[in-house]
């Protein structure tokens, strides 16, 4: 991922202004502008971690705002850590070496995507060991938080898992509010296939028996079985691979570690997940800061 682009940078720029990091009354009373300080940025749980660029990134974003581009700093970590790897409970992810005030105004946009991010790559790799062995991928949704989705989205992809749509531009799927108010599977699937673009692939979501025929008589690219019980999925994988072995066929709609291996052993290719994003628990990290002498 490049941290450097102009979406990600907006992202730092808008939780740095958000927090007044430029204006830390408190740090601005007790500490000189001058002062060395050495940070330790610790896990306190067994997490995967996701985000480590973001931390020298945040530093620059910084000090830009700040107008402070003379206050040195500088992030080192062990060869061993980088994203998507496993850290323990007790394992420094990363020190960073500066300015104390500048590590101080920084420390709780750091930490707070950092928490979220690790918390993402985690829970996805939970799901990701739950189905191993099947040859089913875990993918992401949409249910993202309000600009954040770049970052959740790399998340993902850190715990083993891969993205789904980015946005709706990103892909064709023509879900049940679409079909509802365009008149049923068969109508709206016939008009996105005569205007679609060269090349574009369509997916439809199906939630019954009768939704699958007419989309697979349609022409359908690819298959979302949504909310239906893992002996209904079986039943639908039979009828679509019948009908084509190529087919693309994804399950949807509730999963949880207790039950996705089921649905992962009925035939399907993917299993999207909306809790890997969208109710995530963040991953307890800390941030010790000592005063040093460069």
């Amino acid at each position: 991922m490049d941290w450097k682009t102009k979406r990600v940078t907006a992202i730092l720029e808008q939780a740095l202004i958000e927090d007044h990091a430029t204006h830390d009354a408190t740090t601005e009373l007790t500490l000189d502008p001058k002062m060395p300080a050495s940070a330790t940025i610790l896990a306190k749980q067994d997490c995967v971690l996701a985000g480590w660029d973001a931390i020298p990134r945040i530093l620059e974003v910084f000090r830009k705002l700040d107008q402070s581009p003379s206050r040195r700093f500088e992030v080192v970590h062990h060869p061993e850590i980088f994203d998507g790897v496993r850290v323990r409970k007790g394992q420094a992810v990363a020190v960073i070496r500066g300015n104390a005030r500048t590590i101080l105004a920084c420390e709780r946009v750091t930490l707070n995507l950092l928490q979220r991010m690790c918390g993402i790559a985690t829970q996805t790799r939970k799901y990701v060991d739950a189905v191993s062995g099947t040859g089913v991928r875990i993918l992401d949704t949409r249910k993202t938080v309000p600009g954040l989705r770049l970052l959740d989205k790399y998340a993902v992809s850190c715990g083993g898992g891969q993205n789904h749509r980015m946005d709706l531009a990103d892909g064709v799927l023509i879900k049940n509010n679409h079909i509802s108010l365009g008149g049923g599977v068969s109508k709206v699937l016939a008009r996105a296939t005569k205007l679609r673009k060269p090349g574009q692939k369509i997916q439809v979501e199906v939630r019954s028996v009768e939704e699958l025929n007419q989309a697979l008589t349609g022409g359908a690219d690819s298959l979302l079985l949504d909310n239906m019980t893992p002996a209904e999925v079986i039943s639908a994988v039979k009828i679509a691979r019948k009908h084509s072995e190529k087919i693309s066929i994804e399950a949807s709609g509730g999963m949880t570690l207790e039950t996705v291996r089921k649905y992962a052993q009925t035939g399907v290719n993917y299993i999207s997940v909306g809790a890997l994003t969208h109710s995530v628990a963040a991953i307890d990290l800390s941030m010790r800061i000592t005063g040093e002498i460069f």
